[in-house]
């Protein structure tokens, strides 16, 4: 039997341990911010952090989330007040929303990691992430605001 932790919560899981982690959030852990996109890792909504680290959960198997700390969409903030998820409500990102957790998700992990990004290196970090609403200035922009409050 192994253990995950999602937002500092204990599971327990004695499934197939080639099951993507995708499945358990939402279906075991009932948490359903992380979306299911391509399944094949390309388009970026189901990103989470394992370990601080985005990953796509939908490639990430529970053997390899074993033991560690995981963090979805739910568990950024307790209170929805990230700098990234403040500065996603200021500049008014959204359009449908489908792929903003994951985005999210993905600049939270780069701002933990570069506090002042250039532009290029947001671009670069960004990239595997897809909208398919085209709302790529906005979230750019957003990056570039939430790297003034990170």
């Amino acid at each position: 039997m192994a253990t995950v932790t999602i937002n500092g919560k204990e599971h327990s899981f004695d499934g197939d341990p080639n099951m993507p982690l995708m499945w358990f959030i939402r279906d075991v852990a009932g948490l359903t911010g992380t979306k299911y996109g391509c399944g094949t890792g390309l388009c970026g909504s189901c990103t989470i952090h394992v370990d601080g680290v985005a990953l796509r959960s939908c490639q990430t198997t529970m053997s390899e989330a074993a033991g560690k700390a995981v963090t979805t969409i739910e568990g950024l903030s307790a209170d929805g007040n990230h700098p990234v998820q403040k500065a996603w409500r200021e500049v008014n990102v959204p359009q449908c929303g489908f792929c903003q957790a994951g985005q999210i998700m993905q600049a939270a992990a780069l701002l933990s990691k570069n506090k002042a990004p250039s532009d290029a290196e947001i671009v670069s970090e960004m990239a595997g992430n897809i909208c398919r609403c085209g709302c790529y200035q906005r979230i750019h922009d957003a990056v570039r605001l939430a790297a003034g409050g990170v």
